[in-house]
């Protein structure tokens, strides 16, 4: 009985195990990396004076919060992205990568502080960067 006990409990662990590494292996997979990067997408950073109207001012109402929104103005497509209100200056925010698979367009940024030797205000501020590039059709697009 007491060898049927073992082995139960080693098979139970075996298997808690595999699922686990399933698990794990199967959420790695759903990713879009850069293998699936067909080209990449050629953008400018736009400042405030440079974009239209209308998006300055969705740009306004949301940013206060965290926001990430795409424009499409004929053959244009801005994409904008927001961190939501910081509590000082000196944020500034990288494009990481922008590129076009077979599904979508992928858009990666990252928030950067203030560096520490970097003398800001301690007036909130709200920062976002907004780019512009060519329309591409049917694309859905992925932010990271």
């Amino acid at each position: 009985m007491d060898k049927f006990v073992k082995s139960a409990r080693k098979f139970v662990l075996f298997a808690i195990t595999c699922v686990m590494m399933t698990l794990c292996l199967s959420g790695c997979a759903g990713e879009t990396t850069e293998e699936n990067k067909l080209k990449d997408i050629e953008f400018t950073v736009v400042g405030e004076d440079q974009q239209p109207e209308s998006l300055k001012e969705i740009i306004a109402e949301k940013s206060a919060e965290p926001f990430q929104i795409s424009y499409t103005l004929g053959e244009e497509l801005y994409i904008a992205v927001g961190y939501g209100e910081q509590p000082g200056g000196g944020y500034s925010i990288s494009v990481n990568a922008f590129f076009e698979t077979e599904e979508s367009l992928v858009f990666d940024t990252t928030l950067i502080g203030p560096g520490k030797a970097e003398n800001v205000t301690n007036t909130p501020t709200r920062p976002y960067i907004v780019v512009k590039t060519e329309n591409i059709e049917d694309k859905a697009i992925e932010f990271k």
